[in-house]
Order: structure tokens, then sequence, then C-alpha cells
């Protein structure tokens, strides 16, 4: 089998699937790419058992055949390639010769048969989504998503669907983030739970254009297709929280700040915060906020003050400020408003402005006051 390729083309596209393969897999050829080439097309798999992701793209071929190359060592080869085409020429005991302008290299290859056969997509519901959409959901809640692997349903994102609305949900017990779309139309009213890493491939790998996309998924799989890329994953078969009963519904002081300034002065206070709470307290009076962090250990103390807009009864709570800060980052706008109670009571933040057809809301545990 022979075929010619581009190497900055090759490059590219295995670069998108290749944060599949884990560094030390139970079975060899789990570090291997998968080539397959049919009809001058060539496609590349990469698995590691739990997701599946594969690339397609056109190379001069008079064969069709397959092979497993070893990832690492092929992706080393190309990162130090120029652009060029590369000739490969795959033996019968799958032995891969690679031919550039000015050398030659051998890899041993496998046998392909020894490949781990991707999961059929059988009695699967379907829907289309832009491009945009499905990485704006990710980005916004995985930083909230749970590394405990004892609690699993908290280790990935929770999708619900409904016939007109599309949620991306994650929790990790200290925080919660949910963000909506209204402009998805799904086939009926469902939900499932995707883990971590191949959300971390898709926002890689995804365009943010208005592409569309399609996403179908049954009881265990989850595919989705966007042009010439295919991701398929296991969903993590658990029950997700009830995450509605932990949402307030009357938080009624109002707090309205400048989300640059806000994020700006708790990282700086923040540096002079206990290192295992992040601890910044935030007493709010008036039209100011003071922020205070303290590491009684080492003597430690910062404080700062900004001016804020603020509807209620003097108010001292503390978070972690840590999680504040991301979740700053995912609020687009200019301002921030964040909804709260009383010093035990969970906080609300929430965009001040928001595109049409989306609608965030993040919350946030307080921690105890050092008194």
């Amino acid at each position: 089998m022979k075929f010619i390729v581009s190497s900055s083309a090759l490059l590219k596209h295995l670069q998108q699937i290749n944060g599949v393969i884990n560094a030390n897999t139970v079975l060899p050829i789990l570090e291997d790419f998968l080539f397959d080439i049919r009809d001058k097309k060539l496609t590349v798999v990469a698995t590691d058992l739990e997701t599946v992701m594969q690339v397609q793209m056109d190379v001069e071929s008079k064969d069709n055949g397959k092979v497993c190359i070893p990832a690492k060592i092929l992706m080393d080869a190309l990162k130090n390639t120029s652009d060029q085409p590369l000739t490969f020429n795959i033996d019968k005991n799958f032995g891969v010769e690679i031919t550039s302008d000015n050398g030659k290299y051998k890899v041993m290859g496998e046998n392909p048969d020894n490949f781990p056969k991707e999961p059929v997509a059988d009695d699967t519901n379907s829907f289309v989504m832009t491009s945009n959409g499905l990485v704006t959901g990710i980005n916004k809640t995985l930083f909230a998503v749970s590394n405990d692997d004892l609690r699993p349903a908290m280790t990935g994102v929770f999708f619900e669907l409904t016939p007109n609305s599309l949620q991306f949900v994650a929790t990790d017990a200290h925080r919660l983030v949910r963000y909506k779309l209204t402009d998805v139309s799904c086939p009926k009213t469902d939900s499932f739970i995707v883990p971590k890493k191949p959300l971390n491939l898709l926002k890689n790998a995804l365009p943010q254009n208005d592409d569309g996309l399609t996403i179908s998924y049954n009881s265990n799989h989850l595919f989705v297709t966007h042009g010439s890329t295919r991701l398929i994953c296991r969903l993590i078969d658990a029950r997700f929280p009830d995450y509605k009963v932990v949402i307030p519904t009357d938080n009624p002081y109002k707090l309205v700040v400048n989300k640059n300034d806000f994020q700006s002065a708790l990282r700086r206070v923040s540096i002079f915060s206990n290192k295992s709470t992040n601890q910044v307290a935030l007493n709010i009076s008036g039209s100011e906020l003071q922020l205070a962090a303290q590491d009684v250990d080492f003597s430690f103390e910062g404080n700062e003050r900004m001016n804020c807009q603020y509807d209620g009864e003097n108010l001292q709570i503390a978070f972690n400020a840590k999680f504040l800060i991301e979740m700053l980052n995912a609020a687009e706008s200019e301002e921030v408003k964040v909804e709260l109670s009383t010093p035990t009571k969970a906080g609300i933040i929430k965009p001040t402005e928001e595109s049409e057809g989306e609608d965030l809301l993040m919350l946030v545990m307080p921690l105890m006051l050092n008194s």
C-alpha cells in the first residue's frame, strides 16, 4: 500500500485527535493511529477505549488498505518536517517507510485488525446545532466540573435537552454553572452526562463559528460530527444530582460591579489569602465593596476597596477567590450582578447583558467567615 500526503496537512489533522491517546495505556496498540485509506480518502482514528476520534483528508493513492502507526514517533517526525509531500510505503508485514524530499525513515507498524472497533450508532436520537453554540456551552461550564472520581456523575457536564432548548450544567458541590441555549431544537426531553476529556478535545478541535454540527446519542454513547471530524465517547452512567433544589429563588440583595475591576481586585487580594481556602471576605455597604484576605500562619494580609452599586442591607460574606475569578471569566458582559441573601447562603452571579437565546447562571457556596 502506498500513498502521498502533505506533511503539514497531515500534522494539522493528527493534532486534532492526538489528545485522545493516553501516555500509559493497557494495550500497546492504543498508542497508535489507525490509518484507513478508501477511494483516495484517508481516515485516521485514535482511541483510548472510552473516546474515539477520527479525521478525514484527501490523499494521492491507488490502493485501499489499513495500517496502525505509532503516534508519538509520527507526531515528533511531522513536527520537525517542513511542508512537503511525504510518500508512505507499507509492506505486507506492516513496515512503514516514509520518504521526504531529502530523507527516508522507517517505522514498524502494527496489524490494523487488532485495533479496537468503534461503537456502532444504534437507536440514536439526533439534532443539529452550531459549532459555536457547543464550544461556548463547553467553555462556560467545563471549569466547574468535579475531579472527584467517587462522585462520577459530577465528573462530566450534564446535557439537558428539551424540544426548544439545550442546557449545559456542571457542578463540583462548591459551585454550579448552568448555561442555556434557547435556539437549539432537540428531538425530545432527555438528558445525559458527557465526561470531561472528550469535551476538552471537542472545544479544541471545533471552530468557533456558525458551522452546523450533528449531535447523536443513545443510552451509552455520544456521537458528534462536524465536517470531516467525528468524535464518539462513552457517556457517564450515573444520575446527575438534582441541581435545581440548590438554586436559591429569593436572594433579595443585588450587587452590581465592573467585571474586570472585580476580577483584578480578587487576583491581587487573594495573593495574601490562605492557600488552602483562597478565602476572600467581601464587606458590602452602600456603594462600597471591600475585599479582605489574610493568612494567619504567615501574617499576610491584603485589603482593597472598590465602587459598586448595591441594593440591600450591609453584608459580610466570604468566598473562594479562585472560584469567583474562574466564574467571572465565563461572564462576557462588562458588569456582573451578584445576588445575595445571608453569609451562609449561596450567591448567584449573572452577566448584566447577554446575547439573545442564551442564559447563564452561576452559583457559588460561601465559606465560613474567620471571626
